[in-house]
């Protein structure tokens, strides 16, 4: 990919991010990305999708799509995103999604998809057998975020590479059409203490909804005896706590339980080992399972107080694909000016 001149985009300042309703969300989603949404959206207008048409570069059941799709967006007000404040919205709810995809798929280059490292770890040793989709889903990431002419973009650090992919369709397409400045080169915001939790069951390896050990993580949607028998069963060695952070390398199960404290206390990791150092899992364990409760429980609640009236995440749904709408059909208008398409 090429380095690009810096961008004169001159609009608004907006934040857009979405999930995919692949499987339960977790403690490693909630601490990474769903705190930083319910934060941004008091900070520049924030839009916030669920990745349906994503989610279909991998075989869904149809029948069951619609209902991921809800208890996504039931986390996402569970967790405290305001509707009245963010737009939340579904992204199959807006076409102009997969029509500025193609029309971005025809900027960018092959090359920079065959960069592209999570197709390579997804589609592993059979790439040929992947879909079509799989390989572009980048592109159509790019459509997303420049439908609404987005300028920061929460990230991780797998996502990074697509984000820099983004960058550089927005400036090739700036530059063939000789409209400088149409579309921003956004911004990464980084995810910041807290955002990468590693499994229960094993402190190497990111937590994860596709792991097949339930037990390797926090549900959302756990209730609260089953998040403290999650915690008591974790992982652990056989050391105390140290005083020092340094003492915590090469305890990767350690580590990760004291970050998950921090992060859910709103402390640092010395913090944590000011608070508890000397001390065993025995002791430490029963502590992170009531702060877990506190903050995770009433959020389970919540969803499921939500889930049982679909109708309402619905009505919220409609309201946030109208409220997006209004941003990606002008959009999407210019475009087709600006590349030259038949209007009628």
């Amino acid at each position: 990919m090429t380095d690009q001149a810096p961008n004169p985009y001159a609009g608004p300042q907006r934040v857009l991010s979405g999930v995919q309703p692949t499987g339960d969300l977790h403690l490693g989603n909630y601490l990474g990305a769903l705190v930083k949404f319910v934060r941004l959206q008091h900070e520049m207008p924030t839009f916030i999708f669920v990745a349906d048409l994503h989610a279909i570069t991998e075989w869904q059941d149809p029948a069951k799509l619609k209902g991921q799709v809800r208890e996504i967006t039931a986390a996402f007000l569970a967790t405290g995103l305001d509707p009245k404040v963010a737009t939340i919205f579904a992204q199959s709810a807006i076409p102009e999604h997969a029509e500025l995809a193609w029309v971005f798929d025809c900027v960018a280059r092959v090359g920079w998809l065959d960069r592209m490292t999570q197709f390579k770890d997804k589609a592993g040793k059979h790439k040929e057998r992947a879909s079509v989709g799989l390989y572009a889903y980048p592109v159509l990431q790019a459509a997303d975020i420049l439908l609404y002419k987005a300028t920061h973009v929460p990230v991780g650090e797998d996502q990074k590479q697509h984000l820099e992919l983004t960058r550089d369709i927005a400036g090739k397409f700036n530059h063939d059409f000789e409209r400088p400045g149409f579309f921003p080169l956004p911004e990464p915001l980084t995810q910041g203490p807290g955002a990468r939790v590693m499994s229960l069951r094993d402190g190497q390896v990111k937590m994860s909804k596709s792991d097949p050990s339930d037990y390797s993580r926090i549900n959302l949607t756990d209730d609260a005896d089953t998040i403290a028998q999650k915690v008591k069963k974790a992982r652990t060695d056989a050391e105390p706590l140290p005083e020092q952070l340094e003492a915590l390398e090469g305890r990767p199960e350690a580590q990760n339980l004291v970050a998950i404290y921090a992060a859910l206390a709103g402390l640092s990791p010395a913090q944590v080992l000011g608070e508890f150092a000397g001390q065993g899992f025995g002791a430490f364990k029963p502590k992170l399972a009531d702060l877990a409760v506190s903050v995770m429980g009433p959020i389970g609640a919540e969803m499921r107080r939500l889930l049982a009236d679909p109708a309402e995440i619905d009505r919220i749904l409609g309201d946030g694909a109208e409220r997006a709408r209004a941003i990606a059909t002008p959009t999407m208008a210019e475009v087709r000016k600006i590349v030259g398409f038949w209007a009628g």
